[in-house]
């Protein structure tokens, strides 16, 4: 019985770093980096992850390329009143000292437009980050539903339809 339950516990260790996905360029850590899967013809979606800053100098995301969508750009979507407005953050995003940024719906986010084809859920592309200081990495972005990224980024977020861009 201890062997089968080593066994167990082995194998639920090993699914859980599996699962998990993190990227370390200098003093930056990029945690989950996902996308949101997409209906036919869709021709944008947006792209999701935790940037952790474990240094004592701000940094700054100042552009996301990709091999998938005609075009790519950091996006903060606020709400004024009734009203959500997006836009692109034209001098990138702050990732301040020891403090991270969630990027998720709702909020700051990727934005991969004239999308090449349907993104399904499972699937894995490659998007290259570039900040300030620390230089560029590549991540993979896994494809995956909004309700699956509203929980593994540990938000609720807001339901961006960004189907008029």
């Amino acid at each position: 019985m201890k062997k089968l339950l080593l066994a167990l516990a082995s194998a639920t260790l090993m699914t859980g770093a599996a699962m998990a996905h993190d990227y370390k360029i200098g003093d930056l850590v990029i945690d989950h980096p996902v996308m949101r899967e997409t209906p036919a013809n869709a021709p944008v979606s947006g792209g999701y992850m935790t940037i952790k800053n474990n240094g004592s100098e701000a940094d700054r995301l100042i552009a996301v390329e990709v091999g998938f969508a005609g075009k790519s750009e950091i996006h903060e979507m606020s709400m004024s009143g009734d009203v959500m407005k997006m836009r692109e953050l034209e001098n990138g995003l702050e990732i301040a000292a020891n403090s991270e940024v969630k990027l998720m719906p709702g909020g700051y986010h990727l934005m991969f437009m004239k999308l090449e084809k349907q993104l399904t859920k499972g699937e894995k592309y490659v998007a290259t980050l570039t900040f300030e200081k620390a230089g560029s990495i590549d991540v993979t972005l896994n494809v995956e539903t909004l309700e699956e990224i509203k929980k593994s980024l540990g938000g609720d977020g807001m339901d961006m339809d960004h189907s008029n861009h």
